[in-house]
């Protein structure tokens, strides 16, 4: 796949633990020191060992100035659209245009019909989130004067006030991996964020599902690089290389580099409670993914391959741990 050409972006994706409470909170604040761009949470609000996420991201926004926040997905199925839309532009404005909006269609059906919301089927599910993106979008369009109406079928909206609007432009990230929502993220997401260790076959997996999220976009009239390519991943600081993102920093900056330029990635958001590695993913790999991405983007950098790319491509040694989403 080709280099879409966007800035990069790095994050961390931390666990919303309840206990100790303020945990996830000093992880923002690390993140955040460390360089970051981005920290991302989980939504489960039927799962009692987490913080609720809303509450979680306006608290994180208050302890930090800089650093973006994004639910990493937020659970549709428990959340009104409307009030999604008035959370996200309430937040935006309070925290000076620093959040993102992750959302995804619901899993855990068990879960969410015990916590009180409604069983959906796959269908109708992928239905609801597409129907939530024109309510939240029309809610934010505080300059149309008429009353907002969505008469979907999973969501219907008759006549609801538009406003207050964000900041900026918040973008719609969506956790995607099955054609329709992956035609759905072409046609009208701001960005895709699905999880490497989703990825059966590692980062090559990425072919074919970009490829599809591009055609849905020009066959939208849109251009398929306005939509960013956002990653969750997860892997560990090594002496030595024992497999993909399993190694030196010389090996994680060499395969996230692969990714970026040869399957459009912009933006690798690491999954990890642990200070020091959030420290390092943002001290030492995202500067140096940054320089490399930029020398090759130039023709500056050394040589005219990707050798040291290999298991990024090949998805050699792929950890399968990956973050509840």
């Amino acid at each position: 796949m080709p280099d879409y050409g966007r800035d990069l972006l790095f994050g961390a994706f931390i666990t919303p633990v309840a206990a100790p409470a303020q945990q996830a909170v000093e992880l923002v604040v690390t993140a955040e020191k460390a360089g970051l761009d981005l920290a991302a949470f989980q939504d489960h609000p039927y799962q009692p060992r987490f913080l609720d996420t809303w509450t979680l991201l306006s608290y994180a926004a208050a302890r930090t100035s800089r650093i973006r926040l994004v639910p990493d997905v937020l659970n549709l199925p428990l959340r009104q659209p409307v009030v999604i839309a008035r959370s996200a532009a309430s937040l935006d404005l309070l925290s000076g245009g620093r959040l993102e909006l992750g959302l995804g269609t619901g899993a855990f059906w068990d879960a969410i019909a015990a916590a009180g919301g409604q069983r959906l089927t796959p269908g109708d599910a992928v239905t609801g989130l597409e129907e939530a993106i024109r309510i939240i979008r029309g809610v934010w369009n505080a300059g149309d004067s008429a009353p907002l109406r969505v008469d979907g079928r999973i969501h219907r909206v008759i006549g609801a006030k538009r406003g207050p609007a964000p900041a900026r432009d918040v973008g719609i990230w969506l956790g995607a991996y099955k054609p329709r929502m992956l035609r759905l993220t072409g046609e009208a997401a701001d960005g895709w964020l699905p999880s490497l260790g989703y990825l059966r076959g590692g980062p090559v997996d990425l072919v074919p599902l970009n490829a599809q999220i591009d055609d849905a976009a020009a066959a939208a009239g849109r251009d398929p690089a306005a939509v960013r390519r956002l990653l969750n991943i997860s892997g560990s600081f090594e002496a030595t290389g024992r497999g993909l993102l399993q190694g030196p920093v010389t090996r994680w900056v060499e395969e996230l580099t692969g990714m970026a330029l040869e399957h459009g990635i912009s933006g690798f958001i690491l999954a990890s409670d642990d200070a020091g590695a959030i420290t390092r993913f943002g001290a030492e790999v995202a500067p140096a993914v940054r320089e490399k991405v930029a020398a090759f983007r130039s023709g500056t950098a050394q040589g005219t391959t990707l050798e040291g790319t290999r298991t990024a491509r090949e998805g050699e040694g792929l950890p399968r741990r990956n973050p509840e989403s």
